[in-house]
């Protein structure tokens, strides 16, 4: 990604929040809530290019995969990191 882009999220409850509002993740996965919801933790950014489309109505159908608590032990050890 370069440098002058960002994704904008304000869950400052997740690990890859910083200041600004900006996600720090190297990957982020955004899904339908159907499949967000059918799907474990283990379902994210990493397996991307080998899922099936999600087509949705509306963003209020679309869930972010990506999601860790902030401080919690269960950070991903699936190659998604903090920039």
């Amino acid at each position: 990604m370069a440098n002058n882009q960002h994704i904008h999220c304000t869950v400052n409850s997740c690990h890859y929040w910083n200041q600004g509002n900006k996600c720090q993740a190297n990957e982020i996965l955004v899904t339908s809530d159907r499949i967000g919801e059918s799907r474990g933790d283990s379902y994210d950014a990493t397996m991307a290019t080998s899922m099936s489309e999600t087509p949705v109505g509306s963003c209020m159908e679309t869930c972010c995969k990506t999601y860790v608590s902030k401080g919690s032990d269960s950070v991903k050890l699936d190659g998604v990191y903090r920039q």
